[in-house]
């Protein structure tokens, strides 16, 4: 699978800015994702009842859902087999990060919330997948370059996040290791680019967006992505699980259809 998707993103042509594209339908949406390239939706996840939250909204109903927050150098930990963490309730990491000066703030990040599910209206895109999952924190909270072999979609409820994504092939370039058959991580960071430790990431090909409430990213499976938060941030993310869409007329693969 990685091979094939490293394959097919070498037939791509630049990407140099991520697309936009008002509410789509389902044949609309698989007709774009099927080029294989990144592009943002709008027009729909402002419609979801989680966006009408706030902080102190959440914490007033559901502060005492249980969560689980990344602690410590989260980011230098990233992919190894543990990290620190540490489990407390939603409301008492709100007033944690409150007013947070010091260091990385804690992150609850890649986490089910069980409770908040029935409040967002995911699109019937793909024909099955994984849970939701919520990424919650202040600005500064980071998830390091990484990639992910299902295809993802990434809805952002309240407060702007900055993503760089860089093309599949391009991982010659970047250093990476693989966390887990899935996961492949890379020490490179397209935010301070230290070409002195990485040389060969000057031939990378990083591009940036920026994703505002409401607004819903697709990251086709294989694209490595960086995401740091700028505001107080609610993401919520699902992966698609089947075949990766930019795959589907590749015929040495016979994976059954989304």
């Amino acid at each position: 699978m990685r091979d094939a998707i490293r394959d097919a993103s070498r037939k791509l042509p630049p990407l140099t800015a991520v697309p936009r594209f008002r509410t789509l339908d389902r044949a609309a949406f698989r007709a774009q994702a099927e080029r294989g390239l990144p592009f943002m939706i709008t027009g729909l996840v402002g419609r979801w009842p989680l966006c009408a939250f706030t902080p102190a909204a959440l914490r007033a109903r559901f502060g005492d859902v249980p969560v689980r927050a990344r602690v410590g150098d989260y980011i230098g930990t990233a992919f190894a087999p543990d990290r620190a963490m540490r489990d407390l309730a939603m409301g008492e990491y709100l007033d944690l990060v409150a007013d947070w000066k010091d260091g990385l703030p804690p992150y609850v990040g890649n986490l089910e919330i069980n409770a908040l599910n029935a409040m967002c209206h995911w699109p019937g895109y793909f024909g099955k997948m994984g849970p939701p999952r919520f990424w919650l924190g202040p600005a500064g909270t980071v998830t390091p370059l990484h990639c992910d072999y299902d295809d993802n979609i990434f809805a952002q409820i309240w407060g702007t996040k900055r993503i760089f994504l860089v093309p599949p092939h391009h991982d010659e370039f970047l250093y990476v290791r693989e966390a887990n058959p899935v996961l492949f991580g890379s020490p490179f960071d397209p935010e301070r680019p230290d070409f002195d430790a990485y040389p060969l990431a000057r031939r990378a090909a990083p591009v940036e967006c920026i994703v505002e409430p409401g607004d819903m990213l697709y990251v086709p499976a294989g694209w490595y992505h960086q995401v740091r938060a700028l505001t107080f941030a609610l993401s919520v993310n699902r992966w698609a699980r089947a075949m990766p869409l930019a795959l589907k007329d590749v015929p040495s693969l016979r994976l059954a259809a989304p």
